[in-house]
């Protein structure tokens, strides 16, 4: 089996789990290789075995890499859509942040997660993506999101005007400080926390969800993921912001910007016990009521 894992930065605080899990794939004659600025964030100087690296996709590509390994929390697997993209990549997440919606394996569960995907004894969710189209060539060729996009006013106290099209037709003017376009993976980050509502991942719909509207009676609304939205944006600032996941770009309001379902498909996967349902329970305590515990 050829493994690569990825991270975005070392936490001292897990460098000895991290190193047990490389010794763990070793002891089991899994090929593994590992982000190359991840690892040299260990400032290893002398290894009990040589470790292998990687920088682009077209590395796991050569080495033929079946899935690609998240060490961190919901962040760092979104950061994986970089090499997934062109190598549709399935991507477990092993959880070494604080929420781990997306990263669904517990540190402690690591060992028996390599045991199942040994095995096979696991589930791959395909999840749809959103993949912006602008006139100033936006993002490059990054321009995909697993979570959102979403616009943001920059450099005034004011609002901004967000006019907004689904397939060439108005359909109305937010004023607000924002507006976030969720894929259903998404709804439960940003849009969440902005009254937006929660999606099952294989819904077919995308989430329209205003950032503090001043429009009183503009809600959230779902709409089909075949729609294609394009906004116009105006403000008394000369930019605003938009963002791609954690991604993001200063914009001036002359740009053009439309967004649309993405043509493939990011996979994540989970093992038997790792239903969506299960993780709205465990992670946001959905439905917990205290009176049940009297």
């Amino acid at each position: 089996m050829n493994i690569a894992i990825h991270g975005k930065g070392l936490n001292p605080a897990d460098k000895e789990f991290i190193l047990s899990f490389f010794d763990h794939l070793n002891n089991l004659s899994i090929n593994f290789w590992v982000e190359e600025h991840y690892l040299n964030s260990f400032e290893l100087t002398d290894y009990k075995f040589p470790i292998s690296t990687y920088s682009t996709a077209k590395d796991l590509l050569h080495f033929k890499v079946q899935y690609i390994i998240s060490m961190g929390g919901d962040g760092t697997l979104l950061d994986t859509l970089n090499y997934s993209k062109e190598t549709n990549l399935a991507v477990l997440g092993i959880n070494l942040g604080r929420l781990g919606f997306l990263s669904g394996t517990p540190r402690e569960k690591a060992f028996d997660a390599i045991e199942s995907l040994i095995n096979g004894q696991f589930s791959i969710e395909k999840r749809s993506l959103l993949e912006l189209h602008s006139n100033s060539d936006l993002f490059g060729d990054l321009n995909y999101a697993l979570n959102d996009f979403t616009i943001h006013k920059r450099d005034t106290g004011s609002m901004i005007t967000i006019d907004t099209y689904l397939n060439g037709e108005f359909f109305t003017s937010y004023w607000a400080d924002g507006l976030i376009v969720s894929t259903p993976t998404g709804s439960t980050a940003y849009s969440l926390s902005c009254g937006g509502p929660v999606i099952l991942p294989d819904s077919n719909t995308f989430v329209i969800t205003p950032v503090a509207p001043h429009n009183l009676n503009i809600r959230p609304i779902i709409i089909p993921d075949t729609s294609v939205v394009s906004f116009r944006i105006k403000g008394r600032g000369n930019s605003h912001l938009v963002s791609l996941d954690s991604r993001y770009e200063i914009v001036d309001y002359a740009k053009e910007i439309g967004i649309q379902k993405a043509d493939f498909y990011f996979n994540i996967l989970r093992f038997n016990e790792q239903h969506f349902i299960n993780t709205l329970r465990e992670k946001l305590s959905w439905g917990l009521d205290t009176r049940n515990f009297y």
